[in-house]
C-alpha cells in the first residue's frame, strides 16, 4: 500500500487503512507465536521471528515504493507481509523448508525461515521490470552482511540518474528515484561492515535509508557491551549533515509510536528519494517478546523489571491502545479480530504443512509398495518387510527416511534379480530430488557462460608490440564505449587510471560516475558491485591486490557466491571483480591464497589469465554472460610486451577451457598465471637434457577444464606435475583432484602425480625472498628431472 495521510483521504478511508495495518501486525505476531511452537514440537528445525518489530515495519512499508529495494535481516516478516510479498502459508512453508518455489518463494527451502527475497528474474533467468514491483534482495544470516550490498543498491539509483545512454534503463530505474532501505538489529551495528557501509554511503551521498531496530539486546548480550554510550545514533552524530557539509539525516523515533513512525518514515523517504541523501533512523524502545530465537528463552537474561517493561511497551499492545483511544476500534472488536486471525493463521499453517508433507508421503508410499513387491520373492523377505513397515509407520517422514531405506534394502538384494528395479528407482529418485537441493549454483539462462563462443584476437601484419597494460587499457576503452551500463571503481582506479595504468585516461573520457576512485574499504567496494549488478548495471569492482581480497572474502562467499543458489535462480548479480596478484615480493603483497579463494567462493568463476590479452578476452566474454567472476591479472605482466589485437572489445577467452602452450611427449606440466613463465623457462632448459615437456595453461580454476583436455595430454605423456605458487595443498590439491580423480587420469599414469607449490609461509621480502619461498625455474627443472630419473636412471643420472 502506498503511503497515504489523513490530509488527503477521508476519515473512513484512513480508518480502514489503519485497521488493515493492525490486521497485518496481528497476523505477523500470530505467525511468530505459532512458528515457535512448530519448532519446539519438531516440525521445523529452527525459528527466528520478527515479533516486537511489527509496527515500525508497517511504517517502513508505507514509505516503500515500486522500484525500491530492501536489504535487511531476518526479522522483517511484517514488512514483507505489508508489501504483499509474504502470506501465511508462505511464511510456514519457509519454516518447514518446502523445496517448491511456488510454496516458498523466498528460497525454496534453501534458507531457514525469516530470510526474505522477491523475484527479480522470471523462470528463464530473464530480468523482470523491477520498477513495477517492490523488491527485496535475498537475505543472508551473517550479521551486518546485508550492509555492503545495500550500498550498491542505493548507488545504482545515483548511476541511473546521472549516466545517459543505458539501454533498457526504464526496466531498472525511473530517473534514479528509487531508495534502498536497510534494516539491522542494534547489536549488529557493532560489526565493522556496518560502520564501513555507513561511512561509504555518506561519502557517496546515495539514496539509502538505514533502520536500526533497537531492543537493547544482541542475543543475550545487553547494549552496554555492544555500543559506546549504548546508543548508535548518539555516537554517529558526527555524520549529521549541515549547511556546509554533506552527511546523513539522522532521525530517532520510538518503536511503539505508530503515528510518529509513519511521519518519520515519510520524511526519510522523501529526503533520500528527492535529494539523494542517506538517512539513519534509530528506532528505539523496541521489544523482542520471544527472545532471540527458538534456541533459548529470554527469561534467562532479562530481569523481572525489563520483562514487565517489555509487556507494557510491546509495539503491538501500544498500537491497540492508540487505536482504542482514538475511537478507531473497540477492545471487543480487537478481541474478535484476534480470534479470527488466530484461526486464519492456524488454517494457513495446516495448509502449508500438508502441502509440504503430502508429496513426501506419496514418494514414501511408492517406495513401500515397491519394497513389498521385492520382498515377496527375496531370500531377505523378513528384513525387507521390516524396513517397509518401519518406513510406512513414520507419520511425518522426510526424504532422508525414504532414500536411506531404499539404499539399505539394496544391500540385501545385491545378488538378486530384483536389484535392477530398486536401483532404477533410487537412480530416478535422486535425479528428481537432488536438484531441489543443488540446482542454480550458476546461471541456467540463455546468457550462461556455456553459451559464449570463443572469438580469437586478430592481429594484422602491422600489429606492434606494446606494453601489455596498453592492451588492457584500450580494451577497457572499447568496453566502456560498447556498454554504457558498464562502470569500474576501486582504490586508485579513477584519477590515476589504476596503479598499473590499465585504466589510464578512462575517467577523463567517461566521467567520474563510470570510472571512479573508492576509499580503502574492500568489503563495501564488493558491496557496491553486488548491489549495482542486482539492479541491471554491469559493474567491475576493483580490488587493488589479490591479498586485499581477504577483506571482502566473507561478502563474496556468503552473499555473491550463493545468490543464484539461495533464490533458486530468481536473483542474480553478474559482478566482475578485477584484481591483480602473483609473484610480487614480500609478505603482504605477494600471497596467492588460491586454495582458500576457490573453496570459499563456489558460485563465482575464478579466472587466472597468463597475460593481458587473455585477461581482456575474459572481460569481453563475461560482459556477454550473467554470471559473477573474479579475474586475477598477473601483477608482473603489465610492462611485458604483447601484440595489439585489432578486434578490441570483441575477442573472447573461453571460460573453463585450457590451452596447451607447449607441445611435449615426456611429461605434462599444468599451471596458470605468472608461474607459467617460470615453467616455460624450465621447459627450455629441460629440452637441452632431452626432456620434452608439454605445458598446459589452466586459464580458469572455476570452472576447470570442462572438455577434459588435460587427461588427453596425460594419455600421451603418462606423467603429471602441477606447479602452483599457492601453499602446499592449496590450489595444487584442487587441480590434482580434478585431473586424477574427476578426469580419471590415474588410468594413464606411469609415475606418481606430483605437485610443486610454494613454501607453507608467506614470501619473505625481496627477490631472494621470492626465490626461496615460491617455485623457481630451477625447482621446476629439478622436480621434472627427478621424475624422469625414476623412469630412466641411466639416461637421467642423479643430480645430487
Amino acid at each position: 500500500m502506498e503511503a497515504q495521510t489523513k490530509q488527503n483521504i477521508s476519515f473512513e478511508d484512513f480508518k480502514q487503512e489503519v485497521l488493515s495495518d493492525l490486521k497485518i501486525a496481528i497476523t505477523s505476531r500470530e505467525c511468530s507465536l505459532l512458528g515457535r511452537k512448530e519448532v519446539l514440537t519438531g516440525k521445523a528445525k529452527f525459528g527466528i521471528f520478527g515479533d516486537g518489530k511489527e509496527v515500525p515495519q508497517l511504517a517502513l512499508a508505507k514509505a516503500f515504493k515500486n522500484g525500491d529495494f530492501r536489504s535487511g535481516y531476518y526479522r522483517d516478516q511484517t514488512f514483507m507481509m505489508a508489501i504483499g510479498a509474504l502470506n501465511i502459508e508462505q511464511f510456514f512453508a519457509g519454516l518447514y523448508g518446502h523445496t517448491n518455489l511456488e510454496n516458498d518463494p523466498m528460497s525454496a527451502g534453501r534458507q531457514m525461515g525469516g530470510h526474505f527475497a522477491t523475484h527479480s528474474l522470471d523462470e528463464n533467468g530473464n530480468w523482470n521490470n523491477l520498477t513495477l514491483q517492490k523488491n527485496s534482495s535475498a537475505d543472508i544470516s551473517p550479521t551486518a552482511g546485508q550492509m555492503p550490498r545495500l550500498l550498491g543498491l542505493a548507488q545504482a539509483s545515483k548511476i541511473y540518474r546521472n549516466v545517459n545512454g543505458i539501454t533498457n534503463k526504464t526496466n531498472f530505474s525511473i530517473n534514479g528515484n528509487e531508495v534502498a532501505w536497510g534494516t539491522i538489529g542494534n547489536a549488529s551495528t557493532s560489526e565493522g561492515l556496518f560502520f564501513e557501509t555507513i561511512n561509504a554511503a555518506g561519502v557517496l551521498q546515495v539514496p539509502m535509508v538505514m533502520s536500526v531496530w533497537d531492543d537493547e539486546y544482541g542475543i543475550s548480550v545487553h547494549a552496554k557491551y555492544q555500543t559506546t554510550k549504548e546508543n548508535i545514533s548518539e555516537i554517529l552524530k558526527g555524520f549529521q549533515r549541515d549547511e556546509d557539509n554533506n552527511g546523513y539525516e539522522i532521525l530517532k523515533v520510538k518503536g511503539w509510536d505508530y503515528p510518529a513512525l509513519i511521519e518519520t518514515y515519510q520524511k526519510a523517504g522523501e529526503i533520500a528519494r528527492e535529494q539523494h541523501v542517506p538517512v539513519l533512523i534509530h528506532v528505539q524502545e523496541l521489544t523482542q517478546p520471544q527472545g532471540h530465537s527458538t534456541s533459548g528463552s529470554h527469561e534467562r537474561y532479562k530481569n523481572a523489571e525489563r520483562l514487565a517493561w517489555e509487556a507494557e511497551f510491546d509495539c503491538l499492545a501500544k498500537m491497540k491502545t492508540w487505536l482504542i483511544e482514538n475511537n478507531l476500534i473497540t477492545a471487543e472488536e480487537i478481541e474478535e479480530l484476534e480470534k479470527n486471525i488466530k484461526k486464519e493463521v492456524l488454517d494457513g499453517k495446516k495448509a502449508a504443512w500438508n502441502a509440504y508433507l503430502n508429496p513426501i508421503k506419496t514418494e514414501r508410499d511408492e517406495l513401500v509398495e515397491l519394497l513389498n513387491s521385492i520382498a515377496a520373492s527375496s531370500s531377505s523377505k523378513v528384513f525387507i518387510e521390516k524396513y517397509a513397515s518401519d518406513l510406512a509407520s513414520i507419520k511425518e517422514p522426510i526424504r532422508k527416511d525414504t532414500l536411506s531405506t531404499a539404499r539399505k534394502v539394496l544391500r540385501l538384494i545385491k545378488n538378486e534379480d530384483s536389484k535392477a528395479n530398486l536401483s532404477s528407482w533410487i537412480y530416478g529418485y535422486k535425479e528428481t530430488i537432488q536438484p531441489k537441493f543443488s540446482s542454480h549454483l550458476f546461471s541456467s539462462s540463455k546468457d550462461a557462460i556455456s553459451k559464449i563462443n570463443e572469438i580469437k584476437p586478430i592481429f594484422d601484419d602491422s600489429a606492434e608490440d606494446v606494453d601489455a597494460r596498453v592492451v588492457i587499457r584500450d580494451n577497457f576503452d572499447a568496453i566502456f564505449s560498447k556498454y554504457p551500463e558498464t562502470l569500474v571503481f576501486g582504490e586508485d582506479a579513477g584519477n590515476i587510471g589504476d596503479v598499473n595504468q590499465g585504466l589510464e585516461g578512462m575517467q577523463e573520457k567517461y566521467g567520474e560516475f563510470r570510472v571512479s576512485d573508492a576509499g580503502i574499504r574492500e568489503a563495501t567496494i564488493l558491496g557496491q558491485g553486488i548491489g549495482m549488478a542486482m539492479r541491471g548495471l554491469r559493474p567491475i569492482a576493483e580490488i587493488q591486490y589479490l591479498d586485499y581480497l581477504l577483506y571482502a572474502i566473507q561478502i563474496m562467499s556468503d552473499d555473491l557466491a550463493t545468490l543464484q543458489y539461495r533464490t533458486k535462480g530468481r536473483q542474480k548479480a553478474p559482478l566482475i571483480i578485477r584484481t591483480r596478484g602473483h609473484r610480487l615480493e614480500g609478505i603482504w603483497h605477494s600471497g596467492s591464497p588460491m586454495g582458500m579463494i576457490i573453496n570459499a567462493i563456489r558460485g563465482i568463476h575464478v579466472l587466472v589469465p597468463r597475460n593481458m590479452t587473455k585477461a581482456a578476452g575474459f572481460y569481453n566474454a563475461l560482459l556477454q554472460t550473467d554470471e559473477p567472476a573474479l579475474v586475477i591479472e598477473c601483477l608482473n605482466g603489465y610492462r611485458l610486451k604483447e601484440k595489439m589485437p585489432t578486434n578490441l572489445g570483441e575477442f573472447t577467452t573461453p571460460i573453463g577451457v585450457v590451452e596447451t602452450i607447449r607441445e611435449g611427449k615426456d611429461i605434462t606440466i599444468v599451471s596458470y598465471g605468472s608461474t607459467l613463465r617460470i615453467v616455460e623457462q624450465a621447459a627450455k632448459e629441460l629440452q637441452e637434457h632431452d626432456i620434452n615437456v608439454e605445458i598446459i595453461d589452466v586459464q580458469s580454476l572455476l570452472p576447470f577444464d570442462l572438455n577434459h583436455d588435460i587427461v588427453k595430454s596425460i594419455q600421451k605423456t603418462n606423467r603429471l606435475l602441477v606447479v602452483d605458487e599457492d601453499v602446499p595443498g592449496g590450489a595444487s590439491a584442487y587441480i590434482l583432484q580434478e585431473i586424477v580423480e574427476n578426469q580419471s587420469a590415474y588410468n594413464y599414469l606411469d609415475s606418481k602425480p606430483q605437485t610443486l607449490a610454494a613454501k607453507p609461509h608467506r614470501p619473505s621480502y625481496g627477490t631472494d625472498g621470492d626465490y626461496f619461498s615460491k617455485p623457481s625455474a630451477e625447482d621446476v627443472f629439478e622436480k621434472v628431472y627427478e621424475i624422469m630419473n625414476e623412469v630412466n636412471p641411466k639416461k637421467y643420472t642423479n643430480l645430487y
